[in-house]
């Protein structure tokens, strides 16, 4: 089939190349000449482990392709996916979805013969009517349906989650519609891939409750962390207990300081936005929202307490980005916790493995070349992102590069008696500090 991506940010890439690696002919447009032409070098603007393979063999095929011309693209293609950003609305919260009505409206301009579009972008409930509204009022003659059809990717493993979901989620009550989305993801199917079709609006409302739950979960585990502190108690203990119960379930229960990313942060967001303006307050969702912000200072404060006071000392800071095999920095903890312990006097160097480039965007710090450099002569390290390369550390190397052996290691990467062993002060989230013995 014949396939228009919209938006060449995270979700449209991953989706474009992983639809051509099914078999479809994909245009991935983006307004971006710059991205275009860098995407048709091959440079691939993101960092998302294999995205650059797929890449590259599918526009090898013939089946990719990249383009800043709309038209063309629209008009030959049975799907038209919308895949474009919608940041938090400055001032109230609110999605922004400016983005996607100007899409809209140059898809409605470009249609020729039955077409579905396609909202993949995360969005409100009712976007789906508004873009249908929309592109029938530019073309009142065009024969299309709008169907929502929400993505659950994981920045670090995205590859791997469009090729072996745990379901597809189409919102249609179109029959043509679900016959081309049907055959669009043919190869999940016949792997037996869950296909749920609902109406436009409980696929829309899906995605936000599926992120507002996930972000519950890291929220609840969190605060049961600082509760183990204050009792004596380990949370990887009591997350291993509660994870075990099939009710529950072990992922998104590992403590640290907070979430962050490109989803939770702003579907929360967006969805108690979206309640209170409905009449239907989500308070949970606003308990987890507020929480998870309060949460970074906590973690600031918890490195100050540590390091018995930051002001003049030299921290080596590990990772920046929210999470590990990303480069993303949006709504990192770190945002947070290097502006504040920069405030409170300390001199923060860092490194991170795949973000340095996007950091320096928002951040000022000292910037290091490696783990090495970050470590030598610092008063003390601090664990904020857990790459694979800060999980095996040598220690005896650490503490000899360090001036005084301290760790604040607020991913819970290493074993409390293990560090003691090896001679250090090592304070961890939701279990005991340890001192050399």
């Amino acid at each position: 089939m014949r396939v228009a991506m919209i938006g060449t940010g995270y979700v449209g890439l991953v989706s474009g190349a992983c639809f051509s690696e099914f078999g479809h002919t994909v245009m991935c447009v983006d307004k971006d000449q710059s991205k275009i032409d860098a995407l048709k070098r091959g440079e691939i603007p993101i960092f998302e482990p294999g995205l650059d393979e797929v890449v590259a063999t599918s526009v090898k095929s013939g089946r990719l392709s990249f383009s800043t011309d709309l038209g063309p693209a629209v008009k030959n293609a049975d799907a038209v996916f919308i895949a474009v950003g919608t940041p938090s609305r400055r001032g109230d919260g609110h999605a922004d979805l400016t983005y996607v009505f100007q899409a809209a409206e140059e898809i409605a301009r470009s249609l020729d013969g039955y077409t579905v579009v396609v909202t993949k972008s995360t969005v409100p409930v009712g976007t789906g009517q508004r873009v249908q509204d929309t592109i029938r009022a530019a073309r009142p003659d065009a024969d299309f349906d709008v169907a929502s059809n929400p993505e659950f990717l994981r920045e670090g493993s995205a590859i791997e989650d469009f090729r072996r979901p745990d379901r597809i989620v189409v919102g249609t009550e179109s029959e043509r519609a679900r016959q081309i989305l049907r055959e669009l993801y043919r190869p999940l199917y016949l792997n037996e891939t869950p296909i749920l079709f609902t109406s436009r609006e409980s696929s829309e409302l899906i995605k936000y409750a599926a992120n507002a739950f996930l972000a519950t979960k890291i929220t609840f585990i969190n605060e049961m962390a600082d509760l183990c502190e204050k009792v004596g108690a380990n949370v990887q203990d009591v997350a291993r207990g509660i994870g075990l119960d099939g009710r529950i379930g072990s992922k998104f229960l590992h403590a640290g300081p907070g979430y962050g990313g490109s989803c939770f942060p702003k579907d929360t967001l967006a969805l108690l936005r979206t309640g209170e303006e409905v009449g239907a307050p989500t308070k949970i969702v606003t308990a987890v929202q507020q929480v998870n912000e309060e949460r970074k200072v906590r973690m600031a404060e918890k490195i100050d307490a540590a390091f018995g006071g930051v002001k003049g000392k030299t921290i080596a800071v590990l990772g920046l980005t929210f999470k590990p095999n990303t480069d993303d920095m949006r709504d990192s903890p770190s945002l947070v916790i290097v502006p504040w312990l920069q405030e409170h006097g300390a001199k923060v160097r860092a490194f991170d493995p795949e973000g340095m480039k996007e950091a320096r965007k928002h951040l000022k710090f000292d910037e290091c070349e490696d783990t090495e450099s970050t470590l030598k002569d610092a008063d003390g390290v601090v664990i904020l992102t857990e790459w694979n390369e800060f999980r095996a550390l040598d220690m005896a190397r650490t503490k000899q590069l360090l001036k005084t052996p301290l760790m604040v290691d607020l991913r819970n990467i290493y074993r409390p008696d293990e560090m003691a062993k090896a001679g250090f002060t090592y304070v961890s989230v939701g279990r005991r500090t340890v001192t050399p013995v």
